[in-house]
């Protein structure tokens, strides 16, 4: 008799995980000579319900990278000066110059999801920022700006597990907000903000692309994967580097004056 249950995808243990992604981030640091080598401009946009895994899979995106080439933007709430400006000010004013990826951890999707949920924006606004977002990233893309749009898609109950466990470990206690306790109570409102940024604003010029993200380490290879995917590039000539016979004119005992100084204990 034939299965009818899906067979479940094997978890990849942590070896074969630590392995790959260190493959992969050989392959962001070639990404990264060649950004600079060719002066590129890339947008990367991280939007997600909280704890969907976000912080995690950027992280491992810019572990092994140069924070000037690959720059992290997470900006905090609005300002009352910002709140007076052109919504979309704050954030332009992050975009890359020749030789730059940045990262926005949450942008301006925020008026799409959080301050249309939560109320801090009217609806003539929300509706006003869905209606222009396609031009304003075609302005973007037509500026020769790489841009690429990530949606970390979790699922109820693995969201409801890792809240969970942030509220277990001191560690990461850090990490809840009484904004993502009042997210997690509006999980369908969440959903329906969702379907409608994602029908307004997934355009042929500004594409979504959906990362399944229950699994976090399947979610940041596949993550890391597709982006090396959507930038083609290629090894950057190198001249091959020597170190050079150290100079030792005017040389002296150098660790004569530390003596005394205030080193810390060595406790390891």
């Amino acid at each position: 008799m034939a299965k009818t249950k899906e067979v479940e995808k094997k978890k990849l243990d942590r070896k074969e995980y630590e392995k790959e992604l260190r493959r992969l981030q050989g392959e962001l640091c070639l990404l990264q000579d060649w950004v600079k080598y060719k002066g590129l401009r890339v947008i990367v946009v991280f939007e997600g319900r909280d704890a969907a895994g976000k912080g995690g899979t950027i992280r491992s995106i810019t572990e092994r990278v140069s924070p000037r080439v690959f720059r992290v933007v997470a900006l905090p709430a609005p300002s009352d000066r910002e709140k007076s400006q052109m919504y979309i000010q704050r954030y332009m004013q992050h975009f890359p110059a020749a030789g730059e990826m940045v990262i926005f951890d949450r942008s301006w999707y925020n008026r799409a999801g959080v301050e249309h949920v939560m109320g801090f924006c009217n609806k003539d606004q929300y509706e006003s920022f869905l209606e222009l977002c396609p031009t304003f990233e075609k302005y973007i893309v037509n500026a020769g700006i790489i841009l690429v749009k990530y949606w970390l898609e979790v699922g109820k109950k693995e969201q409801q597990r890792r809240f969970e466990a942030r509220i277990a470990d001191p560690l990461r206690q850090w990490k809840l907000s009484p904004m993502d306790i009042e997210s997690y109570n509006r999980w369908y409102e969440y959903s329906r903000a969702r379907d409608a940024m994602l029908k307004a604003t997934d355009t042929r010029h500004a594409p979504w692309y959906i990362i399944r993200s229950d699994d976090k380490r399947k979610a940041r290879l596949n993550c890391i994967r597709h982006l090396l995917s959507k930038i083609p590039y290629d090894k950057v000539p190198r001249a091959k580097i020597k170190l050079p016979v150290r100079n030792e004119k005017g040389s002296y005992n150098d660790q004569a004056p530390m003596k005394g100084r205030r080193f810390i204990p060595d406790r390891y």
